[in-house]
């Protein structure tokens, strides 16, 4: 399988805001590629999620790398946010060597379909929370770096 080809910051197609996808989309086999495409992109970059706008599609869709193993959501929507937020170190495959402190919500409740269109309810915190957090950001055009109190960039590879 050829590594699905991660879009890099200024690209415009990071700053859209991305569409539901359609019960017939959803159960699609294309769609099914994709996602599998996506997760061994994911893996392969070791990257702990990856949002379908990073890859070019303006679709809402997300793939995250979980401890139990990789899935992925299917039109996302943030239901429940705790009032304790926390800072913390996040960077993107989209804008490599670059990372910052940003806060996020430290649970969160997230509805969203899987890929058979079954409609699930997750409860999430930590890290889990905020992986998914900026992941779902990217499905509004969001970068890490827009909320970010501080930016580091980090030298990859030979210098």
């Amino acid at each position: 399988m050829p590594q699905l080809k991660i879009l890099k910051q200024p690209n415009p197609i990071l700053r859209k805001k991305s569409k539901d996808l359609s019960h017939k989309e959803i159960i699609s086999p294309e769609l099914g590629k994709l996602i599998l495409d996506m997760i061994k992109t994911m893996i392969k970059t070791d990257g702990v999620g990856l949002a379908a706008p990073q890859i070019g599609g303006n679709i809402r869709l997300v793939v995250i790398n979980a401890k139990d193993g990789a899935f992925c959501l299917l039109n996302p929507k943030i239901t429940k946010k705790s009032l304790l937020k926390e800072l913390g170190q996040e960077g993107c495959l989209s804008i490599p060597g670059i990372f910052g402190q940003v806060k996020r919500h430290k649970k969160i409740t997230v509805e969203y379909l899987d890929q058979n269109g079954k409609k699930i309810k997750l409860i999430a915190q930590g890290m889990m929370a905020r992986v998914i957090q900026h992941e779902l950001d990217h499905l509004e055009g969001v970068l890490f770096i827009d909320k970010a109190t501080s930016v580091e960039k980090v030298k990859i590879g030979k210098e």
